[in-house]
């Protein structure tokens, strides 16, 4: 099931009025679901544009449709309605939708250093690492927050994640760093240009 905040529906209904597409519903599409590139589409679903095979949430004031395929990643979710200085617009919150996490002993034992030791060090400059996949001997790690796109990421990664993750996880023989660092928009140290 996907709910919709109270200031999103009416904010759909608003444009539907104001549209004259009264009688309309709204379809979510997922794309790229399950990786770390997901996007959602909404689009507007007037009657006569109901699929045999839709998945309808049937909402307080409005339905929602979705394909089948797209339907397991908005399980869940939410759809809000944002409008401040940084965005405006719809916006959907779906825990489902990206990259399933990593599991079994060895990735919680790396998820526990990251938890445990790493992620409280790298918080001081306002980031965050997370554990994508484990796989040989691998770990595949994402930066995020100040620590996307900072020009000092791979002395963090070799200097002390690597080396804490090879010790307390022996099992561990390498570290790799997945992360689109050019995505990053408030890196703690600016790259050299």
């Amino acid at each position: 099931m996907i709910t919709m905040t109270d200031k999103a529906t009416q904010k759909f209904l608003d444009i539907v009025a104001a549209e004259d597409r009264e009688g309309s519903g709204l379809r979510v599409i997922v794309s790229n679901g399950g990786t770390s590139r997901v996007e959602f589409a909404l689009n507007f679903v007037a009657p006569d544009q109901v699929r045999d095979d839709d998945v309808i949430f049937n909402l307080e004031k409005l339905k929602v449709y979705t394909d089948p395929a797209s339907a397991k990643f908005l399980e869940g979710g939410s759809i809000d309605f944002v409008d401040d200085l940084n965005e405006s617009g719809f916006k959907v919150d779906a825990p489902n939708s990206g990259p399933a996490k990593p599991s079994g002993p060895l990735a919680e034992a790396v998820q526990s250093v990251l938890e445990e030791k790493i992620n409280p060090a790298v918080a001081s400059h306002g980031g965050f690492i997370e554990l994508v996949a484990v796989e040989e001997g691998t770990a595949y790690l994402k930066f995020g927050g100040g620590c996307q796109g900072c020009g000092m990421v791979n002395v963090t990664l070799k200097q002390g994640v690597e080396k804490v993750l090879l010790v307390d996880v022996p099992q561990i023989t390498k570290v790799m760093d997945v992360t689109d660092h050019a995505a990053g928009s408030n890196p703690y140290y600016q790259p050299g240009k």
